[in-house]
């Protein structure tokens, strides 16, 4: 019995869906040219996987205008500059969240993050594509917030067939062809796609949706892991030129070759001196000093667990003790009055030996010394939101300094 035979693919009309994508987004250009197109009559209609393959369905490509092919080339090729996949994972293995379900809930909420503003303006909206007033949602939140307002119910009953692929809920399919597969991108290629097409959304801001500036924003300027960044402020106080550099006769220099007959010392390295100034003033929460004993426990590990090397100085309007860590708990961390932390940096400076970094943890409500310190300095701040009242009730136009450009600064828990 002979059957009828498959459809084939038709690549001029998907091809031409992409150019017609490419020309309503530009910005978008570079990602829609380097996924590679991979025939499947397994996929229901388009999908993506972590490394930058889209399946597609002949079928569907037959069966749908090229205009809405355009809307849906855009779509697909978003969720892995969002990097859906990855944070699918990382959500996933944080809540608990296990099965087909869920990830069916994962690429729900995706899509919602990202269908909000993405049509329009050239790009037509397919009439099944999800959105977040589809669920009762606002728009304008990200993937792992519509996560916690929706669960898997009548409302999204007729949400079943939604497949986006691997690239946007992070589950491998049958049909995918793995990291090994041809054709893939490499992660260090799939990077520089993203730098690029945030590169030109930055550079011409008002053609972009605000989804998309945001994106933008944080691929171009990520925030960094205070502890990390810590981690490598005090490396670079320990290799800067002429940074913890002492002189010892237990072993020659290399030069002495050069110099019969004279004994010349060699450089040792001494390990890095850390002072952390925490802030005790009366704005300062009992959570947050909690949390500071957190971050110096943080700072030993940083240090290879070397307690010796970390001085804490509590200061709130005056710094007066020098306490040398044993354990993080020990420290009194005493104040409650105003907040004038040059006091600590001063109080730093003069402990012998010097340090090689001085790490601040305040909530920022103080004056900055004048002069940059002769070391490195990481300013960590507490979280908080604005403040509805203005700082001072006496001067309701004052509004505290913010930390010194000579300074790194990073958010606590950031």
């Amino acid at each position: 019995m002979s059957g009828r035979a498959p459809e084939a693919l038709d690549l001029d009309k998907l091809y031409a869906a992409r150019l017609h994508a490419a020309r309503v987004r530009p910005y978008l250009a570079t990602a829609l040219f380097a996924l590679h197109v991979v025939e499947s009559r397994q996929v229901p209609t388009m999908a993506v996987d972590p490394h930058w393959r889209v399946y597609v369905s002949p079928a569907f490509v037959a069966a749908t205008p090229e205009e809405e092919l355009a809307g849906v080339w855009v779509h697909e090729v978003s969720h892995l500059l969002r990097d859906h996949h990855g944070r699918g994972d990382r959500v996933a293995a944080e809540r608990g969240l296990r099965g087909p379900g869920e990830r069916l809930r994962i690429n729900i909420a995706a899509d919602c993050e990202l269908n909000d503003d993405l049509f329009g303006d050239g790009l037509v909206r397919p009439e099944d594509a999800v959105h977040p007033a589809l669920l009762g949602l606002r728009e304008g939140e990200l993937m792992e917030d519509y996560l916690r307002q929706f669960r898997l119910g009548p409302r999204t009953l007729a949400l079943a067939w939604l497949e986006c692929g691997s690239g946007a809920d992070g589950l491998a399919r049958a049909w995918d062809l793995g990291p090994d597969g041809a054709h893939g991108l490499s992660a260090e290629e799939r990077d520089v796609i993203r730098f690029r097409v945030a590169r030109g959304i930055s550079g011409r801001p008002g053609n972009a949706p605000r989804g998309w500036r945001r994106w933008a924003e944080e691929v171009c300027h990520p925030p960094q892991p205070w502890r990390q960044l810590l981690g490598a402020a005090v490396r670079s106080a320990v290799s800067g030129a002429g940074a913890g550099d002492d002189h010892s006769y237990g072993r020659p220099a290399r030069r002495a070759a050069g110099v019969p007959g004279v004994l010349l010392p060699a450089l040792r390295r001494r390990p890095p001196q850390v002072s952390v100034v925490v802030d005790t003033s009366g704005s300062v929460s009992d959570t947050e000093l909690g949390s500071a004993l957190l971050e110096v426990t943080a700072i030993v590990r940083a240090l290879g667990g070397r307690r010796d090397l970390v001085r804490v100085l509590p200061c709130d309007a005056a710094a007066s003790v020098v306490h040398r860590l044993c354990q993080a708990e020990e420290i009194p961390l005493v104040g409650g009055g105003g907040t004038d932390l040059r006091t600590g940096f001063a109080r730093a400076l003069r402990a012998a030996p010097r340090p090689d970094v001085v790490v601040v943890l305040t909530d920022g409500q103080t004056a900055w010394p004048g002069r940059r310190p002769p070391c490195r300095t990481v300013v960590g701040l507490f979280p908080r939101q604005p403040p509805a009242r203005p700082w001072d009730d006496e001067e309701p136009r004052y509004r505290p300094d913010p930390p010194p450009s000579w300074a790194r600064v990073v958010t606590l828990g950031g």
